[in-house]
């Protein structure tokens, strides 16, 4: 597709609404939040009694994906876009003391509040830094899983994500993911509103040149389903649902 958001202006909107979900999760939003949420796209409620209520509150995910990581013990994850920490506080009960899960976020309240809460309840195997996906600050074949849950369509270069993705993941790790997606092309008016971006909404990428895009850098897509579960709440979010099929999708991919 030849047009394009600006991408200074797209990052000026996502940071202003991913700090608004940190400081004000029962705002109004676009989206979906919270625990009923969570639960409704497969969470499991002893998981969510088990992290912080606060983190859980601020959750803005699309989709549920741990079945399809299946973390295991002692493995290193990444969370892509870990926002306020409840998908990171998951992922550290599943890979157990011998573990490590590190978040990335570029929304300094989304940093400081998961930083808070893990420093309050003791989740010491979790850690976070500030970065943009776009260029991942860790060495080559540093994890075993990257997660990632609603963000990766905020982007505005996808196939440098997964690149990136692909490049701090080791031979036979697993990316596994949940994301926002189109049946067809959306149109010039909507991919160039930076709101409908931020929104999770004008960065839906056609699902078969999503997927194109992960094999390109150099993973295998295993499995792709789509989350019926997971539905826009606003007029106009429910309308680009309609007209071009923007749905969600969680898919787990190997690193060949």
């Amino acid at each position: 597709m030849s047009v394009q958001v600006n991408e200074l202006e797209l990052r000026d909107k996502v940071v202003d609404m991913y700090r608004r979900v940190a400081n004000d999760p029962a705002g109004k939003f676009h989206f979906e939040m919270g625990r009923a949420l969570a639960e409704r796209l497969g969470y499991r409620p002893r998981d969510l009694d088990r992290v912080p209520a606060e983190a859980v509150d601020s959750f803005a995910g699309v989709g549920y994906h741990f079945g399809l990581a299946d973390l295991q013990e002692g493995e290193r994850v990444l969370d892509l876009g870990s926002g306020s920490g409840m998908d990171t506080f998951v992922a550290a009960l599943k890979v157990g003391d011998m573990g490590k899960v590190v978040g990335i976020d570029m929304t300094d309240a989304q940093l400081e509040k998961a930083e808070k809460l893990r420093t309050r309840d003791r989740f010491e195997t979790v850690s976070y830094v500030e970065g943009r996906l776009e260029s991942l600050p860790f060495e080559d074949d540093a994890f075993d899983v990257v997660i990632s849950n609603g963000v990766i369509n905020l982007c505005a270069d996808k196939g440098v994500v997964f690149k990136e993705i692909a490049r701090v993941l080791r031979t036979g790790g697993r990316l596994a993911l949940s994301d926002i997606v189109s049946r067809s092309q959306l149109p010039e008016s909507i991919v160039c509103d930076s709101t409908l971006w931020a929104a999770c909404i004008g960065g839906a990428m056609q699902i078969d040149e999503y997927r194109l895009a992960i094999k390109m850098a150099g993973m295998r897509v295993d499995t792709v389903e789509e989350n019926a579960q997971y539905q826009f709440i606003s007029g106009g979010a429910r309308g680009a649902t309609a007209d071009y099929g923007v749905h969600s999708v969680s898919l787990v991919a190997t690193r060949v």
